[in-house]
């Protein structure tokens, strides 16, 4: 019995160490979200210092390819992104990535994707 139990609690550790994100995983200070769009597709943004600036990537990820969608990025309100994308073989995403200035205090980021044809929305925003 007290073999079972050490087998257990080196399990249970051994799990606990092994699902402890490493530095390889993630960048320092890098904040990603991820969520549902008001249809079917999803998106993620990402956010990760750069040199004093912030990288930006969103993500939109709708299983369909050729849909067309309108991007935008905003930074305190101030529009840094706006182009349109479409999504590409073999997954059906795009992504749009944009380099910004880090404003003074908090960086209020907004993410934004319509698809032109259907409407479909999705949003994702982070404080950094």
């Amino acid at each position: 019995m007290h073999r079972i139990r050490v087998l257990i609690g080196t399990a249970l550790v051994a799990g606990a160490i092994l699902s402890v994100p490493s530095p390889a995983m993630a960048k320092a200070g890098e904040v990603i979200i991820t969520g549902n769009c008001s249809g079917r597709a999803d998106w993620k943004l990402k956010v990760t210092p750069d040199n004093g600036r912030w990288e930006v990537e969103f993500e939109v990820d709708s299983n369909r390819v050729g849909q067309t969608w309108r991007v935008r990025i905003l930074d305190n309100g101030v529009l840094r992104y706006n182009q349109l994308k479409t999504t590409v073989a073999p997954s059906g995403s795009f992504t749009a990535r944009k380099i910004i200035g880090n404003m003074a205090g908090t960086d209020n980021i907004v993410a934004r994707a319509r698809n032109v044809n259907s409407g479909q929305l999705c949003v994702g925003k982070v404080s950094v």
